[in-house]
Formats: structure tokens, C-alpha cells, sequence
């Protein structure tokens, strides 16, 4: 994995709101835009740019469907970090 995608990941992972976020979701398919905002507390603005953090990290995946934004994790990102760390150890 590039190095520069983990350095990425890895900040975007060091924020309490965004690493909850991505254990919401390892514990569920998907999450709503309202389910994240109830999750975290925050406002709409602060998690639009919770989740473009995320997004651009390419820790999830975003998807507008009608007026609702559905999120996901980009497993296979994930599976990247997974082994990344797996050779430093």
C-alpha cells in the first residue's frame, strides 16, 4: 500500500468523531447521514467534514440516494491498512 494513502488514513483515523464513525460502521453495512449526526452529536456541517475526511482518506464510501447519504467503509482500504501494519509487525 502506498505509504502516502496510509499517512492519509492514519490522520483521518486519529480523530475521536471520525474513528467512531468507523466502528459504527464495521459493525453495520451502512449508516445513514442522520445516523452518523446521532452518533456523534455533531452539527450537519461538522459531519460533512468528518465524512470528506473519511471519504478522501478512502476509508468510506458515500453514496446520495433521493435526498439521503448513505456511507460505507471501503473495506478494501481497510484490508490495505490491515496489511500494511502486518508488515511492520
Amino acid at each position: 500500500m502506498d505509504t502516502q494513502l496510509v499517512a492519509k488514513s492514519a490522520g483521518a483515523l486519529a480523530d475521536k468523531y471520525r474513528l467512531n464513525i468507523v466502528l459504527a460502521l464495521s459493525q453495520q453495512d451502512q449508516l445513514a447521514f442522520a445516523d452518523v449526526q446521532e452518533l456523534t452529536g455533531l452539527s450537519q456541517p461538522c459531519v460533512s467534514h468528518h465524512l470528506k475526511i473519511l471519504a478522501d482518506s478512502g476509508l468510506v464510501q458515500t453514496q446520495k440516494c433521493g435526498r439521503c447519504v448513505n456511507i460505507t467503509l471501503n473495506r478494501e482500504t481497510l484490508r490495505g491498512l490491515a496489511s500494511f501494519f502486518d508488515t511492520l509487525g
